[in-house]
């Protein structure tokens, strides 16, 4: 791990992962909310952004996705149909 920042309450190290690892002075490691803080006042990391809720169109979408599935079913229906030839070779050893 290579040392980032040293304070007096603190020491920042990166991981070899590209992760950031927080000690405090008793050479404690920081977890959770703490440490997101002291990376953000570092401006080691950047602070997550929200999601925005967004009514999502749910009987349309599922319609959509109903309609496309029936599409999907058909044409698989018809597959095997294409899949047998006519001129099948054993069907005529058979007639003659």
């Amino acid at each position: 791990m290579e040392s980032v920042k040293k304070t007096k309450e603190y020491e920042i190290v990166k991981k070899r992962s590209g992760r950031y690892a927080v000690r405090d002075a008793k050479r404690n490691w920081v977890h959770g909310d703490e440490k997101v803080k002291i990376l953000l006042a570092e401006k080691l990391i950047k602070a997550p952004v929200p999601k925005q809720e967004e009514p999502e169109p749910a009987p349309e979408a599922s319609a959509d996705e109903a309609s496309s599935g029936a599409a999907d079913e058909a044409a698989a229906a018809e597959a095997p149909a294409e899949d047998t030839p006519a001129d099948d070779p054993s069907t005529k050893e058979s007639s003659e």
